[in-house]
């Protein structure tokens, strides 16, 4: 099981991330929010995607500290890497996504952010 987190995964260009914004579909599970954007899509828009592209944010507005953020942001990103094949599972393999922490409340642990990061990956029934 691969459970990296490398660069080609990581969502930074200017261009993924805008169209991601236009083209892509909401989802909120909870404390966590997110924006999906399936490869069909890319594609039809000149931006194929090779591989999952996942990127981290949380608002300023909630979090004035920068510490309190890049703490988040971190526990955002292992929840990612710790459980890919569940995400991958649900979304599928070859998408753009950034994940967004929606509340003012601080997380204590890492175990309450992967809780709401498996609720969001529950698949419907």
């Amino acid at each position: 099981m691969n459970q990296k987190y490398p660069k080609r995964e990581k969502l930074k260009q200017k261009k993924e991330i805008s169209l991601l914004f236009e083209k892509g579909k909401w989802k909120t599970c909870g404390k966590i929010r997110m924006i999906v954007l399936k490869e069909e899509v890319s594609v039809s828009h000149g931006l194929p995607v090779e591989n999952s592209k996942i990127g981290v944010s949380v608002s300023k507005r909630y979090f004035k500290k920068a510490v309190d953020r890049n703490r988040i942001k971190r526990l955002l990103r292992e929840s990612y890497r710790q459980n890919k094949a569940v995400f991958n599972e649900k979304f599928g393999e070859n998408i753009l996504a950034m994940l967004f922490w929606n509340s003012s409340e601080k997380p204590q642990h890492y175990k309450d952010v992967e809780e709401e990061f498996l609720n969001l990956c529950k698949p419907k029934k």
